[in-house]
């Protein structure tokens, strides 16, 4: 498949703001028809999660997310550099679960919100686990981990406890991948 050339035209481009984590862009664009228009849009690192699988279930981290101000459970998951993507997926899984993967597996890429930010996700799926200790970073001292059998994390979901984009599209990918 070849991409296509660009429907909208990028006039102008500044960074409104920008810190160690993310930048945000502001750019002048032209449509189609020649209308002008504004986009704004975050520019972030890709990141890596990780589908920690074992005994038809995976182990999943739960954390308090300031964004929406509550705790929310996931799949470890963080940010990673092209050419690292691979080792940092193991890295997070120790920091945040003590578990090391056996196997690892790539399962696909996603785009993660396509519509505020260039940022992608690359999912991961670790199996022959190895427990130890996580090494969680300061920013995760309050973390919870727990193991679900693949059912009642489908519960989960549909209850509103796992509410993560990214968690429910990694298992959709899992699910599809396994059939």
């Amino acid at each position: 498949m070849t991409e296509a050339q660009p429907v909208i035209r990028q006039v102008s481009s500044r960074v409104v703001y920008r810190n160690p984590w993310m930048t945000v862009r502001e750019d002048a664009i032209e449509h189609p028809d020649g209308s002008p228009g504004l986009y704004g849009y975050v520019v972030k690192p890709d990141f890596v999660l990780i589908v920690p699988e074992e005994d038809d279930g995976f182990h999943i981290v739960e954390e308090y997310r300031y964004p929406i101000g509550r705790r929310s459970w996931s799949f470890p998951q963080g940010s990673a550099e092209a050419d690292t993507r691979e080792d940092e997926a193991r890295r997070e899984l120790l920091e945040e679960t003590g578990l090391r993967a056996g196997v690892l597996r790539h399962l696909g890429r996603m785009d993660n919100a396509h519509g505020m930010t260039d940022q992608g996700l690359h999912v991961y799926l670790a199996t022959g686990l190895t427990k130890g200790e996580p090494r969680r970073e300061r920013t995760e001292q309050d973390m919870r981990q727990r193991w679900v059998h693949h059912t009642e994390f489908e519960q989960m979901i549909l209850d509103g406890v796992v509410t993560d984009s990214s968690s429910v599209a990694a298992y959709l990918l899992w699910r599809l991948r396994r059939a």
